[in-house]
């Protein structure tokens, strides 16, 4: 099959590797623009792909990214990872439609960072294949699966546990997608939940003059604990202090 892939962190290059050693032929690639991509470089060398069929991720919906995917005469597009929302005119061109690889359990986690919202809202944690639509992870799902959450879990063990089960999910899923044998089910319009990468801005903020729930503030700090990066956090005399919690098992006494 010839595919159009679009991706954009270690999950996409994995997926893609896979679809290498099968014989898949990458007949476009969509990556992110060198500011703001993830295993950019390794994914082109994996791919195998010139200039000509190389897509920048600002350029997927415009008229030379668009005519790049008819020239390339893919019949199929796999977004995993990749940043951009694709428009009609795009998603038109494969005949086989396009799918999405979600690290949520949908319709639970549309939009970003669904690891740390599913901590959160302390909704169903998952990742699904889906067809991609005009809206924003809505389209009809053809392969999903649970992961369970611990107390132990924070935002990064949490992502860990999504990416190995996107990647067992997609190989599962891959020879069905090829012979044509899914039935995609369409998600309930409504259900679910939402959130944009701006959301995590007042998520953060740890005011300490309000009142929280112990469980809540105890899911805000643990979902937020995704070493190297900064998460949650409180301002006292001006300053930063930022705040991580480690979770342990034990007997009780």
């Amino acid at each position: 099959m010839k595919l159009a892939f679009l991706g954009n962190n270690h999950l996409a290059l994995q997926v893609l590797s896979w679809l290498k050693k099968q014989g898949g032929e990458i007949v476009a690639l969509g990556v992110h623009p060198m500011e703001r991509a993830k295993c950019r470089q390794e994914m082109i060398d994996v791919a195998g792909c010139g200039d000509e069929v190389l897509i920048e991720g600002s350029d997927i919906n415009s008229d030379v990214g668009v005519q790049k995917l008819m020239n390339s005469g893919c019949e199929l597009l796999l977004s995993v990872g990749f940043g951009y929302i694709l428009k009609p005119e795009a998603l038109r061109v494969p005949p086989r439609g396009c799918l999405n690889l979600h690290i949520s359990y949908l319709p639970y986690g549309r939009g970003s960072n669904p690891n740390v919202w599913s901590i959160v809202e302390n909704v169903p944690a998952g990742v699904t294949l889906h067809h991609i639509d005009s809206g924003i992870d809505t389209g009809a799902i053809v392969a999903q699966r649970r992961v369970e959450i611990s107390w132990e879990d924070n935002g990064g063990t949490l992502y860990e546990k999504l990416v190995k089960a996107a990647y067992d999910l997609f190989v599962e899923a891959w020879p069905d997608i090829v012979e044509g044998r899914t039935v995609p089910c369409k998600q309930l319009p409504g259900a679910g939940s939402f959130h944009r990468d701006r959301d995590l801005a007042e998520l953060d903020l740890i005011d300490l003059d309000r009142s929280y729930k112990a469980r809540d503030l105890i899911n805000i700090l643990r979902a937020r604990t995704f070493p190297p990066y900064s998460g949650a956090y409180f301002i006292d005399g001006g300053e930063r202090h930022y705040l991580s919690l480690a979770i342990t098992k034990g007997r009780q006494q």
